[in-house]
């Protein structure tokens, strides 16, 4: 099976069930993520908890990761990585 990950961009909002729960911490950011390593766009597509644990930043009603840029479904892509044309599971 293949995944056009610049199509759907379902893996970069946060599930239904975690907005009914309020529970926004959907995707950590490691230690060893490039992207600490980038102070510019930091404060863009991050945020810090109440535990001062760094996720990525969820925006708009779907709760979806601010670095993505597009329409669900049809086009998206990521603002800070090159997104490959697909994955295969």
């Amino acid at each position: 099976m293949t995944f056009d990950c610049q199509r759907c961009g379902a893996c970069c909002c946060n599930p239904a069930e975690n907005r009914a729960e309020r529970y926004r911490d959907y995707v950590p950011v490691e230690a060893a993520s490039r992207l600490l390593r980038r102070q510019r766009i930091l404060g863009r597509y991050t945020a810090v908890n109440a535990r001062g644990e760094r996720h990525l930043k969820l925006v708009g009603s779907e709760e979806r990761c601010a670095a993505l840029e597009g329409a669900l479904g049809r086009r998206v892509r990521c603002a800070q990585y090159r997104t490959e044309r697909g994955i295969t599971s």
